[in-house]
């Protein structure tokens, strides 16, 4: 099975279906099949031999969705890159993972300029942006327009890889080290989008919104998902609270997927009200933990749009549980299921283990191990890492976690984000929760310091409302009253900038832990 053929069986079912939306752009299924077919073709012209690489830099549209599609279609593996990442990073994925085609937008133009005069590697470079083509070159790489080699490719009949074969690779990370490319087959993606989309409802006249960036999983497989629905795909080029709410209103959206720093942001929206957003169906969000007293709000403000979470990770193609929109109550014996991450979806197996990988009882914290059909490949060109992840058919997420007696999987942290103060291990997620139950704080970020007392001391970093900023001492006392003293901040830094964040959308503690641990040869004592 090639993804590509989840394209021919949109066309098949919903012919004259609405396929893709972007801007004044709107294509059926029919032609949006017919383009990815020759864009194929125009890869294969290219020189590109099964099992090549083809790098995309570019922010959400329909061309990006085309280009992944026809990527696989002509059986290439498709690297996306991170549009956040610098150019240094962005060149060692390209080292890396070696394509010699990059498709790039306006935007990254000047990142792509960079990359081809630092290495040879890149052979062809198409242009996808909006704009016309500029007459520029790219190291020794003339820019190729895009709908110039679309329409010179002659349509392919389809791939001959599918199934186990390498269909992309992903990178994850940056914070730490070097990034790892997380191998995924087309089975990979395929049973992910499988496992996901009985739980989130969508058929094909569902309309899904790219506003979250497509180079990352979370959004990026739904791609898969919503195609293989047969649903539209409407696009903006990237999250803006406005532009979002505008997109709802204008192409009548029915499903998204945003993290929570991009719901904080479009709730707190001064003209939040003044688009009409009725026809939202169902927000899935997910990639980082959820602050309860948000959760409460975007409930109470919205009641009539189900919620639903997605726990998981790159190298699960990502979908791992899911908390569906019946455990997200309010109030009543049940609601404390809303601060779980939901349950195992059907053909994944997870369990919890102690260092040893043995399986721990109910209700103890340990780490989470999973498997599945979805389970990545391992990663490129780390085998030692692999190794280390993907143990006895079973993969280490790296997350700690507990189930309950009802089977809902709790998140207590990163397992490596662990802080430990006078031998005591604290988990900052249950510190972060409780800091964010306070009104008057917006988002809180929980590291480890370096203390000659305790060898780490909790820290919190808020920012808080400019309306009703609290104190110091009022944010230590409020997490006293619901959590052990020993899981308390000892001190509190207020910080009035946005949080770093990394490609997901998820807060980068590394840079947060920089400024107390200056000096030392370690992050962690």
């Amino acid at each position: 099975m090639n993804l590509a053929n989840l394209v021919r069986r949109a066309v098949h079912r919903f012919p004259q279906g609405a396929a893709t939306i972007c801007g004044e752009r709107r294509r059926d299924w029919s032609t949006v099949e017919g383009r990815i077919a020759q864009l194929a073709g125009a890869l294969k012209n290219l020189g590109l031999a099964p099992g090549d690489r083809i790098a995309l830099l570019a922010l959400n549209s329909d061309r990006y969705l085309e280009s992944l599609f026809a990527s696989m279609w002509a059986d290439g593996v498709v690297v996306p890159m991170n549009i956040r990442w610098s150019v240094a990073e962005n060149l060692y994925s390209i080292e890396d993972s070696t394509p010699e085609v990059l498709l790039v937008d306006d935007i990254f133009l000047p990142h792509a300029r960079a990359i081809c005069e630092q290495t040879d590697q890149i052979k062809h470079v198409i242009y996808l942006g909006e704009s016309e083509t500029p007459a520029d070159l790219l190291g020794t790489n003339t820019l190729r327009d895009y709908e110039t080699q679309l329409a010179a490719g002659e349509r392919l009949p389809g791939g001959d890889r599918g199934g186990d074969d390498l269909a992309g690779i992903f990178y994850t990370g940056g914070t730490t080290g070097f990034p790892k490319g997380v191998m995924l087959s087309h089975a990979n993606l395929l049973h992910s989008a499988l496992y996901g989309l009985p739980e989130f409802d969508l058929d094909n006249e569902g309309v899904y919104l790219h506003a979250a960036p497509m180079f990352h999983l979370a959004d990026g497989s739904q791609g898969v998902g919503v195609t293989l629905a047969g649903a539209t795909h409407a696009f903006i080029p990237a999250f803006d609270p406005e532009a979002t709410l505008r997109a709802i209103d204008t192409y009548r959206v029915t499903n998204i997927l945003l993290v929570p720093t991009m719901l904080q942001m479009l709730f707190d929206h001064p003209r939040f009200a003044d688009y009409d957003i009725s026809s939202l169906e169902l927000i899935l969000y997910g990639a980082s933990p959820m602050p309860q007293a948000l959760l409460e709000r975007i409930m109470q403000a919205i009641p009539e749009v189900q919620l639903a979470q997605g726990y998981g990770q790159t190298e699960l193609a990502p979908i791992c549980t899911v908390l569906l929109p019946e455990d997200h109550q309010l109030d009543g014996p049940l609601a404390h299921r809303r601060s779980s991450v939901g349950r195992p979806t059907v053909g994944i197996e997870v369990k919890i283990v102690d260092d040893e990988i043995r399986r721990l009882p109910t209700g103890e914290t340990g780490e989470i191990a999973v498997r599945g059909k979805n389970t990545m490949m391992g990663y490129w060109n780390k085998p030692e890492q692999t190794a280390a992840t993907l143990v006895d058919g079973w993969l280490l997420t790296g997350d700690a976690g507990y189930f309950d007696e009802d089977g809902y999987l709790y998140l207590v942290d990163r397992v490596k984000d662990m802080i430990i103060t006078g031998g005591e291990n604290v988990f900052s997620v249950e510190v972060e929760n409780a800091l964010t139950s306070h009104p008057g704080v917006q988002m809180a970020a929980v590291i480890g310091i370096p203390s000659e007392e305790w060898g780490e001391s909790v820290h919190g970093i808020v920012i808080a409302d400019p309306d009703n900023t609290p104190t110091e001492d009022d944010l230590i006392a409020h997490c006293k009253e619901r959590i052990a003293g020993y899981k308390c901040p000892k001190g509190i830094t207020f910080r009035s900038e946005e949080f770093p964040l990394s490609g997901a959308g998820k807060v980068l503690k590394t840079e947060l832990r920089k400024p107390f641990w200056e000096g030392e040869e370690k992050y962690i004592n």
